[in-house]
């Protein structure tokens, strides 16, 4: 099936707030659903998805709120952790989200009487991104304004602390190199970390700045991109610290990048919110213009299916979902 390159929004998820960020479950959970994520200005809510896309029986998109988890503060950044599992007994859920008031929160629920949360204090200003460890979910490591990228425990212990030259944007830990951390900075580095000797071991340079956002190819991890400035850039990281491809992208500037998760040349990027809207772009490396054009109201945040080409944006009170080809 042919697709226009510019393309409606194949569902939406109506939210009782605004979605400042939203975020599938990358892990496998034991489940046939699909975990997301969202943020709104003092709440998580975590829901339970279903396309047609995989599930003939499904008409179009099923969710279903799983449960909402009280925050207090608007959630800027949203990670999950390995550990999530719904086929256990009894289920469990866990994730660390990032507030504007430079404090990391650990939720671990098993969606009935229990549901706990640890706070993690140590930033001294706006954290912009934040992962877990992806093969044994111990860890979490996090990236703020305050030129640092931290790494801690389960019980907030601080357990390696990476001093940055310009504000942390991005951080990335891929289930192929557990024991690498990638960095990104506003300056247009890009720096990858050995997390035994706690030194940096590799860097890319941008060339241009400001850079945004970054993301480890999970498919490839030879394959870096970003976005800085209006334009997205692509590493190998075998072949040249500069980029070996860069595109103008958004007119204003662009804001997120993120690589599907099962194709290792499609990636999506988003612009800036402008008075109206903010444009979508999904991407495929072999081709010349973006495969499909997306537009939401104001939206934030982006994320991928963990094994569909499917990708989400928060907005005004709705989640977008944008169906591609591969």
């Amino acid at each position: 099936m042919k697709q226009d390159s510019t393309r409606n929004i194949a569902y939406t998820v109506d939210c009782e707030d605004y979605v400042h960020v939203v975020k599938f479950n990358p892990f496998e959970s034991g489940d046939a659903c699909s975990l997301i994520a969202y943020g709104g200005n003092n709440y998580v809510v975590v829901g339970s998805c279903r396309f047609q896309e995989e599930d003939a029986e499904v008409e179009g998109m099923q969710y279903k709120t799983l449960k909402t988890f009280h925050h207090g503060i608007r959630v800027d950044a949203i990670a999950w952790s390995p550990e999530t599992r719904l086929d256990a007994l009894p289920p469990q859920i866990r994730f660390c989200t990032a507030a504007s008031d430079r404090k990391l929160r650990l939720f671990t629920s098993d969606l009935q009487d229990k549901n706990e949360f640890k706070t993690f204090d140590g930033h001294s200003d706006y954290i912009n991104d934040l992962v877990f460890a992806p093969n044994e979910g111990q860890e979490v490591a996090s990236v703020s304004d305050d030129h640092t990228c931290r790494v801690w425990d389960l019980e907030g212990n601080e357990k390696a602390h990476f001093v940055l030259r310009s504000p942390g944007m991005s951080v990335c830990w891929h289930p192929e190199e557990a024991f690498k951390l990638m960095v990104a900075e506003k300056n247009g580095t890009i720096r990858f970390y050995d997390l035994i000797t706690q030194q940096a071991i590799l860097s890319l340079e941008c060339e241009q700045t400001p850079l945004m956002s970054a993301d480890w190819c999970l498919k490839n991890t030879l394959k870096i991109g970003a976005v800085a400035g209006s334009d997205w850039l692509i590493w190998d990281i075998t072949r040249s610290s500069y980029p070996q491809d860069k595109r103008p992208v958004h007119v204003d500037r662009a804001r997120l990048f993120r690589w599907s998760r099962v194709n290792e040349n499609l990636f999506a990027t988003t612009g800036y919110p402008g008075k109206t809207t903010t444009q979508l772009l999904v991407h495929h490396l072999g081709h010349p213009q973006p495969i499909l054009t997306g537009t939401a109201a104001v939206g934030s945040g982006l994320t991928w299916h963990r094994t569909l080409p499917l990708c989400a944006v928060g907005g005004d009170h709705k989640i977008f979902f944008w169906v591609t080809e591969m």
